[in-house]
């Protein structure tokens, strides 16, 4: 029972988050009702779940019967099960409350990321003052500031391959939002495993672009969500810099 409400908790997020990743890149208003991309069809209050809009309708706009969009599906789906992963890891802890917020920003920056390459500021500035909050219950105040500072490191580390990859490739190589999302990764992850998440990430979003490339003829893909996806990966496993040191000491 516990865990099924964890996944209806998250399914009803992750109809909100996929409203705010579409609509606060063009300043929409979030409260507005959703409706369907081809004819404009306004959904009813009650039809705020995009799982239920899906399996009750078959998949088809009731009005003009065009197949509705996955993707809200997906987000939905995804953004609850990875609320029961984080509840069966963590149990109810401030640990459960910063991964789900990890999730949470994750849903948000998949949809603006993919669909506009932006991540607004709102949502950075929003969930680092979530995850500060957080850390000072958790860790204290003390503790926190450190985090907090390697935050402002990690900031300044990606800022630093930013500005080298924009000269090597006499263009623009990394976002601004990805950037300033390195500051998350210091205040949860650290310095060590921050900078390692950055390695970990371009080996996760390589393959990707190489086939972007092939098949686009574009190299242009947001790297938003690779970060965070490995982000979420190393909150949820636990890694700490001693396993970094370790494992390359064993290299």
């Amino acid at each position: 029972m516990h865990l099924f409400i964890i996944f209806l908790l998250g399914t009803l997020l992750g109809s909100f988050y996929n409203r705010v990743g579409k609509r606060l890149p063009n300043e929409e208003n979030l409260l507005k009702r959703d409706c369907c991309n081809s004819c404009e069809y306004k959904y009813k209050w009650y039809e705020f779940s995009h799982i239920l809009q899906y399996f009750l309708r078959s998949g088809r706009c009731p009005n003009c019967r065009k197949r509705l969009d996955i993707v809200p599906v997906l987000n939905e789906f995804f953004t609850g099960m990875l609320f029961v992963i984080s509840y069966s890891i963590f149990g109810l802890s401030n640990e459960f409350l910063i991964s789900i917020g990890i999730v949470s920003m994750l849903m948000i920056i998949l949809i603006s990321d993919f669909s506009y390459m932006i991540i607004s500021d709102e949502v950075l500035i929003f969930f680092n003052t979530y995850f500060i909050i957080l850390l000072v219950f958790t860790i204290g105040v003390s503790q926190t500031i450190i985090q907090i500072l390697s935050g402002v490191f990690l900031f300044g580390v990606m800022y630093f391959i930013m500005l080298l990859g924009n000269f090597l490739l006499k263009g623009e190589s990394l976002g601004g939002g990805d950037v300033k999302m390195m500051f998350t990764f210091g205040l949860l992850l650290g310095p060590i495993v921050g900078v390692f998440s950055i390695f970990l990430s371009s080996l996760i979003a390589l393959p990707i672009s190489l086939i972007n490339m092939y098949i686009n003829k574009n190299h242009a893909i947001p790297f938003g969500p690779f970060l965070l996806v490995t982000l979420l990966f190393l909150f949820l496993i636990g890694i700490d810099s001693k396993d970094i040191i370790e494992a390359f000491q064993m290299i």
